[in-house]
């Protein structure tokens, strides 16, 4: 099945695609390039965008004045973006931001002219598509002065982390393009590597920017499978999990095409297949994805209903097409334990690879040690540890069980005996000291596995 994917921002009405613009958004089409939107630079551009988001039924249109022409923003043609922003497919204002590699127009102007279109984005109600070049101080700042309450994304990002993090903090998106894939990207690959799912999108910036192998030539939306493709390579996902992911987060931010509120009981990532078979915990952690968000890796996870054992095993299939079978999903799976052993004891019998991940209250749940229960079930076991001490437990993971550290601990010890592997695993946020973490881990007889804040799947 062909991943689906967003261009997020192209320019397909600029010269370079008067001869073939209709093939260039068929091949898009053919390459599963669903939606784009075309972002508006200038007055020509903009009145071009918007006869082709009429035209086709597939293209969108963002409409700007981009910083190298911020000296032709007068009051007249402010008046015809603030009407052009009222068309039905217009999803954004951009782009818009500030450019000082060639300063076309002066600092001074780049800067009241950003302002007052993040001002129009702020009064429709749009998210604003920001061009920064060179001017990552002035662009923080100015998005820090006038962006309360307007959504948006860092186009074609190339500023280093901490502006990521810095723009993060703030609610916008960074949009990946065809500058990944070059040689000499190292800085950007980090990037990419760090930015949380919910935070990422990609786009190709055509007619600029061809990614490698296509480098050189003129750009076009059908090549947005190049990015993505090496996108997912530093992330560690499958293309599919990248298509997903930032297909919803482009869909969520412009507000184009139609998210399913249905929640899945059974999703892939990579090579494993997850089981979502409850939302409830016994922890709050408060850096649990399920306090900002229900998707993770680009799939729904909010349940109206608890799926029962033969539910969760249709959804499965064929337990033998993943690496393993993860009880996960944003519940503690032990809550549901019969559900747990049944489904468990099916996947083993038709040739499957279980693992539960949990966050080791389960004997405190059930008021016994239900660790038995899951031998010859269970391959492996995932213990969210979290914190080095009890006091340091509460304060992070905020139990809502008595005794939930020494639960914890108790299920570790117990699980070694008859689960063939146990791992432990703590979040690195701020409080927690890790190396007492792994001495607490080796005196268990288990290896620790730290995770990073933001990533989970």
């Amino acid at each position: 099945m062909k991943s689906v994917l967003i261009d997020t921002h192209c320019h397909l009405d600029m010269g370079p695609f008067d001869d073939d613009r209709a093939e260039v958004i068929k091949r898009a089409e053919d390459a599963g390039i669903k939606y784009l939107i075309n972002a508006g630079s200038d007055r020509n551009g903009n009145i071009k965008g918007l006869e082709l988001s009429k035209e086709y039924p597939n293209v969108y249109s963002s409409i700007g004045i981009h910083p190298h022409d911020a000296k032709t923003l007068d009051e007249s043609l402010y008046k015809e973006l603030k009407k052009w922003a009222k068309e039905p497919k217009v999803v954004a204002v951009g782009e818009i931001g500030l450019d000082y590699h060639y300063l076309h127009s002066t600092k001074g102007v780049q800067i009241e002219a950003f302002k007052k279109q993040l001002a129009l984005a702020k009064g429709l109600g749009l998210p604003v598509i920001v061009h920064s070049r060179e001017a990552k101080n002035d662009t923080l700042r100015v998005l820090r002065e006038e962006s309360a309450d307007i959504q948006g994304v860092l186009h074609c990002f190339s500023g280093d982390m901490d502006m990521a993090e810095k723009a993060m903090e703030l609610g916008f998106c960074i949009s990946i393009a065809g500058p990944v894939t070059f040689k000499n990207a190292a800085e950007l690959r980090e990037v990419v590597k760090l930015v949380p799912d919910d935070f990422l999108l990609i786009e190709t910036d055509a007619p600029y920017l061809s990614p490698v192998p296509l480098r050189g030539k003129r750009n076009e939306p059908s090549f947005l499978k190049h990015t993505a493709e090496v996108v997912a390579d530093i992330r560690g996902i499958d293309i599919s999990d990248l298509a997903r992911i930032t297909t919803y987060n482009a869909m969520r931010l412009f507000k184009i095409g139609d998210i399913s509120e249905q929640g899945v009981i059974a999703y892939r990532i990579r090579d494993s297949l997850y089981l979502n078979i409850t939302n409830k915990c016994t922890n709050k952690c408060g850096f649990c994805v399920k306090f900002r968000t229900n998707y993770v890796k680009g799939h729904n996870l909010h349940l109206e209903k608890e799926p029962t054992a033969a539910q969760v095993i249709k959804a499965i299939r064929d337990p033998k097409a993943y690496r393993e079978i993860v009880f996960c999903g944003i519940g503690e799976p032990t809550l549901r334990l019969d559900v747990v052993k049944k489904v468990a004891k099916w996947i083993k019998g038709e040739g499957g690879r279980v693992r539960i991940n949990t966050n080791g209250h389960g004997n405190i749940i059930h008021g016994r040690n239900i660790v038995p229960e899951l031998k010859d079930i269970v391959d492996s076991v995932s213990v969210s540890l979290d914190a080095e001490d009890e006091k340091k437990y509460d304060k992070i993971c905020k139990p809502t069980i008595k005794g939930a550290f020494r639960g914890v601990v108790s299920f570790i010890q117990e699980a070694v005996k008859v689960i063939p592997d146990v791992k432990v695993t703590v979040v690195k946020v701020p409080g927690v000291d890790v190396e007492k973490c792994r001495a607490v881990a080796k005196d268990l007889g288990v290896e620790l596995r730290v995770r990073s804040f933001n990533v989970v799947g």
